[in-house]
């Protein structure tokens, strides 16, 4: 019996370098609602926020950058090493964390949604959920990700580890045990698996190849659909190309995209001839790559890519969307202006957690164009 009428629940959890973002990217593919935890932390005590004022009020007012944020780098330091603090901190965030976590629940639509949260088992979370899911991963795996994706030497990485509680505990507790030693293709098998058993009579992500077949006459009709893993060859082949080279994807590559984004594949009568790559994160939608083949109509063909993503998108009850063409599309003024976006620096954007993501994506050869989604932000009502 679910906690949840009509839901499933899963709580997500594991260590640090485990690979828990991307398994809960996957279970997205497959049709889950997911929900950062961690991420809703910092929401928390964000300007404006319920939590803001007790942090100061708990840890001092001298966390406060020049902005008027709570510098998390700071606190950060501050907890981490001092256990009492470190309670303190989850005594105010843990609440409200969990309250959040219930609202975005609350208003999902999708019948599965997943939890994923560092310290699940150790908060009040656990208690919404009907199953736990635990990530998994040898040490030796876990120091070459935080080596390779944080730029931490070999000391730093393993005190980050060794800072966490013991990984054999989360397995002992779970219900599902993925094992993520960095094949794509054997994650994807295991999550599958795990799906078709919570979900029965559910699809899966086919991860086999296809090949796009070319139109023998076109009749000029645009159609979108979602890429799978499947269609890694071909989205590799297309950004390749378009590109001119800058971005040398291989299948693999895309594979292992498919961790952090997903994308929107455009068709003209069967033929793919562009793609939106995009996410959204910590209730932030950023399309960070846009390419379309030179014949295309721009505006017809960024019309439908775009309403494509922002539907998707508030499905996932993103607040705002980011987005991010190149030269070449950014330039399209008149199109973007049409389609409800304008051109701003991430310092404008006012929320904390865009601003974030803005100047996560943004690179020195794109330019941010910016559109609100959603007025009722999430940590508001709270």
């Amino acid at each position: 019996m679910s906690n949840w009428p009509g839901k499933f629940v899963i709580g997500l959890t594991g260590n640090i370098a485990t690979g828990k973002s991307v398994v809960r990217r996957m279970l997205e593919h497959l049709g889950a609602y997911t929900i950062d935890a961690d991420a809703l932390t910092h929401r928390t005590y964000a300007k404006g926020a319920p939590g803001y004022q007790q942090v100061i009020d708990k840890f001092g007012k001298w966390l406060v950058n020049k902005d008027g944020e709570i510098d998390r780098s700071k606190l950060g330091n501050l907890v981490f090493n001092d256990a009492e603090g470190m309670q303190q901190l989850e005594a105010i965030v843990h609440p409200l964390v969990r309250q959040a976590a219930e609202m975005l629940l609350k208003r999902a639509a999708q019948p599965v949604v997943v939890i994923e949260a560092i310290k699940l088992l150790e908060g009040d979370l656990r208690k919404v959920c009907d199953s736990i899911w635990v990530t998994n991963a040898p040490e030796e795996v876990q120091v070459e990700r935080l080596i390779r994706k944080r730029g931490y030497n070999r000391e730093r990485a393993l005190e980050r580890i060794h800072a966490q509680s013991a990984q054999s505990a989360k397995v002992a507790v779970a219900n599902i045990v993925i094992t993520n030693t960095g094949s794509y293709d054997d994650l994807w098998k295991q999550i599958n698996a795990a799906w078709k058993e919570i979900v029965p009579g559910a699809s899966t992500v086919d991860t086999e190849p296809v090949v796009v077949k070319q139109p023998v006459a076109s009749s000029g009709e645009f159609s979108v659909q979602r890429g799978k893993p499947k269609n890694s060859s071909a989205i590799a082949e297309l950004i390749t190309r378009l590109s001119k080279g800058k971005r040398n994807m291989t299948s693999d590559d895309v594979m292992e995209g498919f961790g952090d984004k997903a994308y929107m594949l455009l068709q003209l009568d069967g033929k793919l001839i562009g793609l939106a790559g995009w996410q959204v994160e910590n209730l932030v939608t950023r399309t960070t790559d846009i390419f379309l083949e030179e014949h295309v109509n721009p505006h017809k063909a960024l019309e439908t890519l775009i309403k494509e993503v922002e539907q998707a998108s508030s499905e996932l009850q993103s607040e705002a969307s980011l987005v991010f063409p190149m030269n070449d599309l950014a330039v399209q003024e008149e199109i973007w202006k049409q389609l409800g976006y304008e051109r701003r620096t991430p310092e404008t954007l006012g929320v904390q957690a865009w601003q974030d993501s803005a100047k996560e994506s943004l690179s020195t050869e794109s330019t941010l164009l910016f559109k609100q989604l959603r007025q009722d932000r999430v940590l508001r009502p709270i």
